[in-house]
């Protein structure tokens, strides 16, 4: 059929050259961006300090890494919509709202006309267009968000252990803080750098610490701020604490490791049984171009295809709720 990639003439004898030739280049590439990434961390830990060495004012820098995570000029959450912009904020990305909204769109106007083409007509086209453009950009912030909190949940028994062993030199808890923040890499480095600078400006360490739980959105933080406020309340030692705190944070994360290793077999089921259909329909294409191509544009093999993965969403829902374990 025209239009579609026919690869019944193609010899089979290079298929393995070509995919070592690709695999080689994947390598390479990521080699290089690999090595592009460490020669960057160790120049410039965290964002934070980035962001120091572009203005010459402490203060300027932290405006600006305020602006840039979607906060006002004293920090506080500049959009309305307070779980839009939380989302935003806990995603970590750079807040380019024009550039974003372009991509939307040129995203939503792709959806649209491939659903024009191989859906049929425009009411798909129609109903295509406003769900990616609404949809598409809230899960990317979700993922970024959600990858994010992860990082940073892993790195918080580290940053603890840098406050402790600073607390136990004898140094004030701010000044502790400030050394995670030039100590540790993104995302854990940039939210106690943030934390710090607050303090630095007159602002207590506990509205600090709430603010930076209120910033990552992870359990773990929200444990180490309830921490540092009940030590301001009720007096005690803070080292002691928070060395109770670390060995809680890791027991959590090595619980959760546990779960997820219990899960993965459901989770490898439920990628094979996602990807199967796709496989064998790219298989047949491959072989057979005229297989599909004879039917194709038939309205009932398009309402039928569309059922289906509708179906498939529904399959994969259900897995996803069986498999979920929250903690």
């Amino acid at each position: 059929m025209p239009g579609w990639l026919d690869l019944a003439g193609f010899d089979q004898r290079l298929i393995v050259p070509a995919v070592m030739a690709l695999g080689a280049v994947v390598l390479a590439v990521q080699s290089v961006l690999g090595l592009i990434t460490q020669v960057r961390t160790q120049r410039i830990v965290n964002r934070r300090l980035q962001f120091k060495e572009r203005f010459e004012s402490h203060s300027e820098a932290m405006i600006e890494l305020r602006k840039s995570r979607g906060l006002d000029l004293q920090g506080n959450l500049a959009m309305s919509l307070k779980w839009l912009n939380q989302l935003i904020v806990r995603s970590g990305l750079k807040y380019q709202p024009v550039r974003w909204a372009l991509m939307a769109a040129v995203g939503a106007a792709a959806a649209s006309g491939a659903a024009y083409v191989y859906l049929g007509g425009w009411i798909a086209a129609v109903i295509a267009f406003p769900l990616v453009l609404v949809a598409g950009p809230l899960l990317v912030l979700r993922h970024f968000a959600a990858a994010r909190a992860k990082k940073l949940a892993g790195q918080l028994p580290d940053a603890l252990q840098i406050v402790c062993r600073s607390l136990e030199a004898g140094h004030p808890v701010a000044t502790a803080v400030g050394l995670v923040a030039r100590e540790m890499p993104d995302p854990i480095g940039t939210e106690f750098g943030m934390a710090a600078d607050e303090v630095s400006y007159g602002m207590s360490l506990t509205n600090a610490v709430q603010r930076m739980a209120e910033r990552a959105g992870d359990p773990d933080v929200e444990l180490f701020a309830a921490t540092v406020r009940l030590q301001e309340k009720t007096g005690g030692n803070l080292t002691e604490l928070l060395k109770a705190n670390t060995t809680t944070i890791r027991e959590r994360q090595t619980m959760r490791l546990k779960v997820r290793a219990a899960s993965a077999e459901g989770r490898a089921s439920a990628m094979i049984l996602t990807a199967a259909p796709f496989v064998v329909m790219a298989g047949i294409h491959l072989m057979r171009p005229e297989f599909y191509g004879r039917v194709w544009h038939d309205p009932l093999i398009k309402y039928g295809f569309s059922g289906l993965f509708v179906w498939l969403l529904i399959g994969n829902f259900v897995m996803n709720r069986m498999i979920n374990f929250r903690m």
